[in-house]
């Protein structure tokens, strides 16, 4: 199995999984997994070597590459409104609980504030963590990478309106942890994501058509990241 773990700040992991990162947050009384990743492995093993603290699972959104180790756990967290996206298992499933916006995750002298970010999924979130001055995990901000804006539960407006009210508590946080591509990145970069979002949907930024795991889509590079949309025959 070929996965990394890193120490991105004190008592903050990420593990990198097929292209994709998830993370652990470790207060003094418990720990906070966000995301299990895109291959199937032994997470409540992976996390013991890194702390002895009773574990939350919360998923950022329902994407396949961000919950293939659920099954690890008896329940895990997530905005109902991606709900409707996770497969459906048997009995033995875990339990789906419902988180919100501003809904926090108290670790013990660290707290975990949820940021509803809409457009990329319907659930997508990501979390504020005041004291390190960090967003950390989910696929709407991020550099060098591609974000996924294809299929019916994707909306790109709903995007550039999540952005645009991020922005409004940037005095909050200086940098963002991603899922995908550049590991950290700057606040300043939430403004550039929605203009070139706006630009696409504008027509400003000129598509070229490819395919994404055997489905055609549009894909706009806007310079800082690109976007995988839904093609226009």
């Amino acid at each position: 199995m070929d996965y990394k773990i890193s120490e991105i700040e004190e008592k903050t992991w990420a593990v990198e999984d097929d292209g994709v990162r998830f993370f652990l947050a470790d207060g003094d009384e418990r720990a906070l997994l966000i995301d299990s990743g895109m291959t199937k492995m032994d997470l409540p093993a992976i996390i013991k070597k890194l702390t002895d603290h009773p574990v939350t699972l919360v998923n950022t959104h329902a994407d396949v590459d961000h919950i293939s180790s659920n099954d690890a756990f008896e329940s895990f967290y997530m905005h109902p409104s991606d709900f409707f996206l996770y497969p459906r298992r048997d009995g033995n499933a875990p339990r789906m609980l419902p988180v919100f916006e501003k809904d926090v995750f108290d670790l013990g002298n660290r707290t975990l504030e949820v940021i509803h970010l809409p457009g990329h999924t319907p659930g997508s979130i990501t979390f504020l963590d005041r004291k390190k001055r960090l967003l950390i995990g989910g696929d709407p901000i991020q550099t060098g990478g591609a974000i996924y804006m294809f299929g019916r539960h994707r909306d790109m407006d709903a995007y550039i309106c999540s952005l645009k009210r991020l922005m409004k508590r940037a005095d909050e946080f200086d940098f963002i942890i991603p899922s995908h591509a550049d590991p950290r990145i700057r606040r300043e970069v939430i403004p550039a994501l929605a203009e070139g979002a706006e630009d696409i949907l504008a027509g400003k930024v000129k598509g070229y058509d490819e395919e994404v795991g055997g489905t055609p889509v549009t894909t706009y590079d806007t310079g800082i990241t690109r976007f995988y949309c839904d093609r226009n025959e």
